[in-house]
């Protein structure tokens, strides 16, 4: 009887201007903050009809060979969801990145800037270890700091009408 292969790309290797990049799974606190994040915004947007919630290892394909990452989460607006194919295939409304041991680097500067060369309406980047949520916007081509908590209070969303994120549950032990 021959083996049963199945293919699937649940590899965790994006492409970073051109070159392959491997990361390690995320650890246990990580995928808790992930959890908690995708339920605050999924809760609000599917109660407001707002679009959809996609979450990671899932590729967004920015520029074909070039850019193909996999955010933490993701959100992308009813009239965009054509970009909703076999993987994301164009520039979703939101992005978020949540730091790892590791990853400041890559989620603070480089991704930002390719997200920003793209013109991502929206760039979330989560530093657990500070308990630091920041919120990104495109203004004129370049991000700006819309949004930002430390410890404690709350973030908005510009690009998610009315969402507002308690940083506190998102960082409860």
């Amino acid at each position: 009887m021959e083996a049963l292969t199945i293919e699937r790309d649940l590899d965790l290797t994006e492409i970073i201007n051109g070159e392959e990049v491997v990361s390690p799974s995320p650890f246990s606190k990580h995928q808790i903050i992930s959890q908690r994040i995708l339920w605050v915004v999924l809760s609000h947007v599917k109660k407001n009809d707002l679009g959809n919630v996609l979450y990671s290892p899932l590729d967004v394909i920015l520029e074909e060979g070039l850019n193909r990452l996999q955010p933490d989460i993701l959100f992308i607006r009813k009239n965009n969801t054509a970009i909703i194919q076999d993987w994301i295939r164009g520039v979703p409304d939101m992005l978020c990145e949540i730091v790892s041991q590791g990853s400041f680097r890559w989620d603070t500067n480089i991704k930002k800037e390719i997200y920003e060369k793209y013109c991502v309406p929206e760039y979330w980047i989560i530093i657990p270890e500070l308990k630091i949520f920041e919120v990104f916007t495109i203004e004129k081509g370049k991000y700006k700091l819309y949004s930002y908590a430390e410890g404690e209070g709350a973030v908005t969303s510009k690009v998610i009408e009315g969402l507002q994120v308690n940083i506190k549950e998102v960082f409860e032990d």
